[in-house]
């Protein structure tokens, strides 16, 4: 059932990253990219723990994880420096 479950987050973190690469796409601003890279990394992130079968919490998708959050934060720091 888990298994499932990863599948269905992984397929709805690689959607919500395809509406971010159509804002992309129509603005050319660096936030909705780093939304993007941060969702399709959270759902491959999700499809190889599903595949894998690595629930356990020595394996590195907390590294994985720390990545995909940290991108969102620059795309954050990003929109909001002074001087932009």
């Amino acid at each position: 059932m888990s298994s499932f479950l990863l599948g269905g987050v992984a397929v709805a973190c690689f959607a919500i990253g395809l509406f971010f690469f159509g804002y992309w796409r129509s603005s050319r601003d660096r936030f909705f990219l780093f939304f993007m890279l941060s969702f399709w990394i959270e759902s491959a992130n999700r499809a190889g723990m599903a595949i894998f079968q690595s629930f356990n919490e020595a394996s590195p998708h907390y590294l994985i994880r720390l990545l995909s959050y940290a991108l969102i934060l620059a795309a954050i720091w990003d929109k909001n420096r002074p001087g932009r």
